[in-house]
Order: structure tokens, then sequence, then C-alpha cells
């Protein structure tokens, strides 16, 4: 895990500028030092690299998809489009043509030039538009950028379907892989000048994205800042050598695959921020349910025990108002013992233990048998949970304390989930008046904020039965 100070020391600028030296000082040892070359001939080690780079591309971009389904802005998807852009050019264009001899080369390269350099576009575009939250009726407005880029692409299916015939080569034939010991700027004017244009877009990108990550602390932004940094070095090396060659693998190409280690290390940052943010969420969300809990149980009836114990005060004789003061303290030590075991249970116990063990619990504490008949593996929503729990309990309390049950059953179903508590006890007559000590209404009520059906039956002398459904 990576601290806050080292944070500090590795601030998105920092990274971006140790990156840009470490593709200087490469550049200048690959031009100066005569044992290293620009180029060597190695047709399946270019699809792997090339085939790397496409996957990497396309797992960067199913990441910023899940953004773009939350956030809908427009950055995120001319960078979804950008990247998936640039894995097309990778995959199909290049290291296909590099697996299996064809006869098509020239027309290959072309394409991957081109539908490169659209990717750089769309990725500088990216990272030039505003990255805040888009407004209502702007997914409509994104679609074009979307209709806009498969046209482009149309057009230029059909402009190298016309012109396939007329395209000239984009590098010299007679350049030999002996001569990329040294520097030789050769080749198509469009060719270079393409490979000048990528160096400059990526450069602006890089920038882009530097300040967006200090300023946001996005961490997939920072490393895309880097990426930008090691692809603009690499068109560097396409300049001063001949690139396009499919069984040729260039330093450029191993710049490219440097970019895109790092970018594969944003995504994995992206998905350790994405599940930390889960986990804190669920914490949250634990936390405000068990404040909910106690503002609901514990804090009200500390609240009804001291204005009845300050009446008991003034008719020390009222034994019913005793024991209501003592009900009402019970079930206030239920509520606090229920708190602490949330906090102190283990957060990978199997529910179906953990209900098992809480009923065995009560048991002992009413002095009551229990019989349980629970799932271990129960999936279940803290709703879910929190409401079998409760329910569980009041039910187990009101078959010892109105029901004078020698038994109480406990039943827990996994397909449908379904609770059903039963007991022994003498029972009552549902449509008569019940005490509102039974707590029949917060039952119900829990079940049905839980999204479960609720179900009681009583018999005069047989016990009571009730059932919580999920269907």
């Amino acid at each position: 895990m990576i601290t806050n100070q080292a944070r500090g020391r590795w601030s998105p600028f920092r990274l971006s500028a140790v990156a840009a030296a470490v593709a200087v000082l490469v550049t200048v040892l690959v031009a100066v030092l005569p044992l290293v070359h620009f180029a060597y001939r190695a047709p399946a080690l270019h699809a792997v690299l090339e085939t790397v780079n496409a996957l990497v591309a396309l797992l960067v971009a199913y990441l910023v998809l899940g953004r773009y389904r939350e956030s809908h802005r427009l950055q995120e998807l001319l960078l979804i489009a950008g990247l998936v852009l640039v894995a097309v050019a990778n995959l199909l264009l290049t290291a296909l043509p590099a697996a299996v001899a064809g006869d098509d080369e020239r027309a290959a390269q072309w394409d991957s030039l081109v539908v490169r350099l659209l990717g750089a576009v769309l990725i500088v575009a990216a990272a030039l538009v505003s990255s805040r939250r888009s407004q209502p009726g702007g997914v409509h407005r994104h679609r074009k950028v979307v209709v806009i880029t498969l046209l482009l692409l149309v057009g230029l299916i059909a402009l190298r379907a016309v012109s396939i015939e007329r395209l000239p080569p984009p590098v010299d034939a007679d350049v030999r892989i002996e001569d990329a010991a040294r520097p030789l700027i050769t080749g198509h004017p469009v060719v270079l000048g393409a490979q000048l244009l990528g160096l400059l877009l990526y450069a602006v990108a890089a920038v882009a994205f530097t300040r967006q990550a200090t300023r946001t602390r996005d961490e997939l932004m920072r490393w895309m800042a880097v990426h930008c940094v090691l692809a603009g070095a690499a068109r560097v090396h396409y300049l001063l050598f001949p690139s396009l060659s499919t069984d040729v693998v260039h330093t450029g190409d191993v710049l490219r695959l440097a970019s895109y280690v790092l970018l594969l290390v944003g995504a994995a940052r992206e998905i350790q921020s994405y599940w930390q943010a889960r986990t804190v969420a669920a914490v949250l969300e634990d936390r405000r349910r068990l404040a909910r809990d106690l503002h609901d149980g514990l804090t009200q009836e500390l609240t009804y025990i001291c204005a009845q114990a300050l009446r008991l005060q003034s008719h020390p004789e009222d034994r019913r108002l005793a024991q209501q003061l003592s009900g009402a303290a019970g079930r206030a030590l239920e509520e606090s013992r229920h708190a602490i075991g949330a906090l102190t249970r283990p957060a990978d116990q199997a529910f179906g233990v953990v209900l098992e063990e809480t009923v065995e619990d009560l048991g002992r504490r009413y002095d009551v048998r229990t019989v349980t008949s629970i799932e271990d593996i129960v999936m279940v929503t803290p709703e879910q949970s929190e409401a079998i729990f409760r329910i569980t309990g009041e039910a187990l309390r009101n078959a010892v304390r109105h029901g004078e049950a020698r038994c109480v059953s406990v039943g827990l179903s996994r397909e449908p989930l379904s609770l059903t508590v039963e007991d022994d006890g003498r029972g009552f007559h549902p449509g008569g008046l019940v005490s509102p000590g039974f707590g029949l209404t917060s039952m119900s009520e829990r079940a049905e904020r839980a999204g479960a059906s609720y179900a009681l039956t009583s018999v005069i002398g047989r016990g009571t039965r009730v059932q919580v459904s999920w269907t």
C-alpha cells in the first residue's frame, strides 16, 4: 500500500518528468552507442508485443467504460474511442500481419499508421476536454462523437479501397536492417509528418493529463500521462529510423510496450481504488445502519426507562409500571448486545453459522431449549441480515416472555430465502387485543422494509409460528 508520503514524492508532474528523462536517456544511448540498434528482425516477438499492447489498451478502455456509465463525461467517451482504435491498430493491423505472412503488407502499414494517428487525436481530445460531469441530455450529444468516429473510419476504409493500387511505399525498400545502428530519417513525407504529429499530440496529452491528475488526484490520469510521455518518445524513435515493417522489433516498440505496462499499472491502481471505495462505502453504510438501529432501539428504550423511572418514584406501589420498566431495560440490554456482536463478529464468518450461534446464545440467556435448522451457505444482503437477526430475537423473546414456551425452533432456507421461528408456548388469538410488548408491529415493519412478506399464525395452547419469506 502506498502511503501519503510516497504519493507526495511521486506527484504526477514528477512521475511524468522522470519518464521523460528516462526516454531522453534511452534515445541518446541508442543513437550514440554503435552496439545498440534501432531495429532487430524478430517477426514472432513483434506480434507478441503488439498483442500485449492491444490487450492492455482494451482492458483500460473497459475500465474507463465503467467510469462513463456512472459519470457520462465526454472525456471518458473520447478516451475509450482512442484506446479502442489504438488496440485495433496494434492487434488487427500490426500483430496479425506480423504473425501471418501476407502479400498486402504495404496497405497494412498505411492502415496502422492512419488508425494510430486517429487514436492519438482522440486521446489528446480526451486530455483537453473538460472533466466535469455531463449535464442532462449530454449523453445524446456524446453519441455524435461515436458516430463521427465511425464515419471517419468508414471514410478511411473507402478511401483505402479506392486508392489501394496507388498507395506509395511508406518506407524505402532499400533500407537494410544493418543500417539500424545509426539514425536514418527516411521514408514517405506523409509517414515522417505523421510520426512528428503523433509526437506533438502525445506531448500535449501528457501535459494535459499531468495537470488534471495534479488537480483531481486521479490515479488513472496520472498513469495516462506517463503512458503518453513514453508513447511520444516512441514516435521519436520511429522518426529516427523506419519502423513500419511487421517483421522488425523497433526500440520504439520497446518504449511503447513500457508505456502500456505503466498504463496497466494505472489500471491496477484504478481497480484497487474502486474496491477501496466500495469497502469504505460498505463500512459507512454499516455504521449508518448501526446508528439507525441504536437510535430506533437502544436510545428510545433508554428514554422510556428514564421517563418510567420518574413515574415509578411517584407511584412505587405500581407493579405493572415496574414490570414495564424491567422489560424496557431488558430490551435495551439486547440492543447493546446486538450492537457489540455486530462490531466484533468476524467479517468472513458464514451467515448461517452466525445466526445459529445467536439463537443458541438467546436460548441460554432466556433458559429455553432451541432447535435450529439453518443452512450454512446463505447469501443475504445487509438489510436481509439485519431483519433476520432482529425478527428472530424478537420472536424468541415473545415466545419466552408471553408464551411461556419451553422450546423454540428456528429454520432458515436458501431457495427461496425464508425464516421460520416456531414455539410450543400457550399461543394467543391473532385477532384479539395483543399487548404492545409482543413487538408484532416491529417485526412486521422490519420485514416490509427488507422487502419480505411476513406471516404470523398462533393457536391457543399450540404455540406461535412466525415466517418471513423473500420471493
